[in-house]
C-alpha cells in the first residue's frame, strides 16, 4: 500500500497508526443550516492530530442522536459560531457524532490507558480534568468545563477519524458488532444515570417507573434498566405499535399519549375552568398508571426528556417523595411546575445530564454481557447520516437506537483484528 497517500476512501484501511493528511467527514456549515437532509454534506477536511491526553480513533460506526438535529438547524445554538466566539475556534464547520466505536489510530502525549490498535467505544461527555472545580472534588458532569463531544465540540464520530480525550475511550466487548457498540452509550448511560445516579431515588425492586418516549433510544434502554433492577417500567408512546414493542421489551404496560389533550404549558391558576379541565385530564392519565399496575400506586421515578409538553403531568403523577429526573426538552424548554405539588408532597425535580466514566463502564458491561439489548433497529451507511437525522426531525424514526457504519461499511467485520 502506498504509505504516501494523503487521503483514503471511506473504509479503506491505511497502515495501522498512519494518519493521512485529509479525511472524509459528514459536515454541517452555517450557510446550510436547516433540515438535516440539506445541512449534512460529505466533504474532505484536514485530519485532526491528537494533542496531550487525546486519542485519534479510526471510526467504524457512529450513533444517531437528536443533538445533531439541533446542530443542523443552527438552533437553539449555532455551535460553530459559539465555538468561534467562546473558544477562539478557527474551523468554520461542524463534524458531529456523540456516539461511536472504532480503533485507536494515534495517541497524544501522556496517554497511558489506551494504545494504537485497541478497539474502543467512545462516550460523549467531555470535560477538563485540570479544571479547578473537578480538582476540588466536583462530579465532572457538574463541572463548568463540561461539553457534549460531537455537539458542543468538533471532530465527532461522523468522519473517518474522531478526536476524543483518553477517558472517553472504553474497551469494546468482543461480543458486540461495530454498529451495536457505537450507538448506545448516549441513550443507555444517560438513562442509567437518571435511574441509578441520584440517591436515594434509585430504582428499587417493585418501584413503578414512568418512562416518556418508551419506544425511542432513551426509553428502550430505560425499560430494560428498570427491569434489570427489579422495577416496574410503564411506557408512554405515540401509537399502539410502539406500545407493543415496549411491552415485548419488558414494560408492564403502555399509555398512548394521543388519547389525552392536556399537553403543553399549564393554564393560569386564575383561569378556573381551564385549570379544572387540565386537572381532569392529568387525573385520567394517572388512572391509566393504576390500571397498568392493578393498584392505586404512583411512579416513584419519572424519566423525563420531552420537557415543556409533559413536565406538568410528570410532576402531578409522581409519587409523594418521588423524583422526576429530566435530561432534555425536545418539546420545548419552558417547563411549568405547579409548586404546590412539588413542595407539599416533597417531590424532587432533578436535572440529569450525560454519564460519568463509572456509569459508562457499568452500562457497557450490561450490554456486552447481553443483559441489555442495544436495540439497534436502523443501521445505515456513511451517506445516510443526513437522512437518518431527518427521520428524527420528522419523528419518523424506528424504535430503539440508530447507527451508521463508517469505515466498517466495506468490511462487514465485528473485529478489526479479523479484517
Amino acid at each position: 500500500m502506498d504509505v504516501s497517500k494523503s487521503l483514503y476512501e471511506v473504509g479503506e484501511i491505511p497502515p495501522l497508526g498512519e494518519v493521512p493528511e485529509r479525511m472524509y467527514a459528514s459536515v454541517i456549515r452555517q450557510n446550510r443550516f436547516g433540515e438535516p437532509k440539506e445541512a449534512f454534506r460529505t466533504e474532505v477536511v484536514d485530519t485532526p492530530r491528537p494533542g496531550r491526553g487525546q486519542v485519534l480513533v479510526y471510526v467504524m460506526a457512529a450513533g444517531i442522536n437528536y443533538n445533531n438535529v439541533w446542530a443542523s438547524l443552527g438552533t437553539p445554538i449555532d455551535v460553530i459560531g459559539m465555538r468561534q466566539k467562546m473558544f477562539g475556534a478557527t474551523e468554520d464547520f461542524h463534524i458531529g457524532g456523540t456516539d461511536g466505536s472504532g480503533v485507536v489510530w494515534a495517541v497524544g502525549e501522556g496517554v497511558k490507558d489506551v494504545k494504537v490498535g485497541d478497539e474502543v467505544i467512545m462516550s460523549g461527555a467531555k470535560w477538563d480534568e485540570t479544571a479547578q472545580d473537578i480538582r476540588l472534588g466536583a462530579d465532572p458532569l457538574w463541572s463548568k468545563s463540561l461539553q457534549a463531544w460531537g455537539y458542543e465540540t468538533n471532530y465527532g464520530s461522523f468522519a473517518q477519524y474522531a478526536l476524543v480525550d483518553e477517558y472517553q475511550c472504553h474497551p469494546k466487548p468482543a461480543s458486540l458488532s461495530w454498529e451495536n457498540a457505537g450507538s448506545f452509550i448516549v441513550t443507555a448511560a444517560t438513562a442509567y444515570r437518571q435511574l441509578c445516579g441520584w440517591e436515594p431515588h434509585t430504582v428499587r425492586p417493585g418501584d413503578p417507573v414512568l418512562i416518556w418516549g418508551g419506544a425511542g433510544g432513551l426509553g428502550s434502554m430505560a425499560i430494560q434498566i428498570v427491569r434489570f433492577r427489579g422495577g416496574i417500567p410503564i411506557a408512554v408512546v405515540s401509537d399502539e405499535e410502539r406500545g407493543r414493542f415496549c411491552v415485548e421489551l419488558g414494560a408492564e404496560g403502555f399509555i398512548n399519549r394521543k388519547e389525552f389533550g392536556h399537553w403543553g404549558r399549564l393554564p393560569d391558576v386564575a383561569d378556573t375552568a381551564a385549570t379544572e379541565a387540565w386537572s381532569a385530564e392529568a387525573r385520567r392519565f394517572g388512572k391509566k398508571i393504576w390500571e397498568i399496575l392493578g393498584e392505586r400506586r404512583a411512579p416513584r421515578i419519572v424519566l423525563e426528556h420531552s420537557g415543556q409538553d409533559t413536565l406538568p403531568t410528570s410532576i402531578f403523577v409522581c409519587d409523594y417523595g418521588g423524583m422526576v429526573a429530566i435530561c432534555g426538552g425536545t418539546s420545548g424548554y419552558n417547563g411549568d411546575v405547579d409548586l404546590r405539588y412539588l413542595w407539599m408532597r416533597s417531590k424532587r425535580l432533578q436535572g440529569s445530564h450525560g454519564s460519568d466514566t463509572m456509569q459508562n463502564r457499568e452500562v457497557i458491561n450490561l450490554v456486552g454481557t447481553g443483559r441489555i439489548d442495544p436495540c439497534v433497529h436502523y443501521c445505515g451507511t456513511f451517506e445516510d447520516i443526513g437522512p437518518a437525522h431527518q427521520m428524527l426531525y420528522d419523528n419518523a424514526h424506528p424504535t430503539g437506537n440508530m447507527a451508521v457504519l463508517v469505515n466498517a461499511e466495506r468490511h462487514g467485520m465485528t473485529s478489526f483484528a479479523r479484517s
